[in-house]
């Protein structure tokens, strides 16, 4: 049992450490092309946070965006890595960036249901949402494996001479 559920956190973990270590070999000077894309989406996000009323207007430049790619980077592959060995950190990191950035990636709320962007974001979402769900339950089986008590043997009899 213990091989299998190594091999289903390696085969987890791929998805994360693969897409780190894509995203870094595309880095480059200007954050690569996941900058590029996340930039649009995050000024996105800013406009819809300012039209809230929340008075929070972020300062989105070209480093800004490259520190979050960079931390994204950090949070998928390091998490990822540590995932593989059954770290409950490993867990969270992967919960803090699938909790920030699925909402912002894939903004399925800002299409209509008939446009043809709608439904491949929606699915991804839910993907997403669908991994969350998995690294909760890994961190919730974890600490109810460890809470629980070990069953005692009874002790054996000792024979009458």
């Amino acid at each position: 049992m213990g091989f299998f559920s190594f091999l289903g956190r390696l085969l987890f973990a791929s998805l994360f450490i693969l897409s780190a270590r894509q995203m870094f070999n595309d880095f480059g000077t200007d954050g690569g092309p996941a900058a590029k894309e996340l930039i649009s989406k995050l000024n996105v996000t800013n406009n819809h946070l300012s039209n809230f009323g929340l008075g929070v207007k972020l300062n989105l430049d070209a480093d800004t965006v490259k520190y979050v790619v960079a931390t994204s980077v950090f949070l998928k592959g390091f998490g990822g890595f540590l995932f593989v060995f059954g770290s409950n950190f490993g867990a969270y990191l992967l919960i803090i960036y699938l909790a920030i950035t699925s909402p912002i990636l894939f903004d399925f709320y800002n299409y209509g249901k008939h446009d043809p962007e709608f439904i491949p974001l929606l699915q991804d979402f839910f993907q997403h949402i669908a991994f969350l769900g998995a690294l909760i339950f890994f961190i919730g089986m974890k600490t109810t494996l460890q809470r629980r008590p070990l069953k005692k043997k009874p002790a054996p009899k000792q024979k009458a001479n």
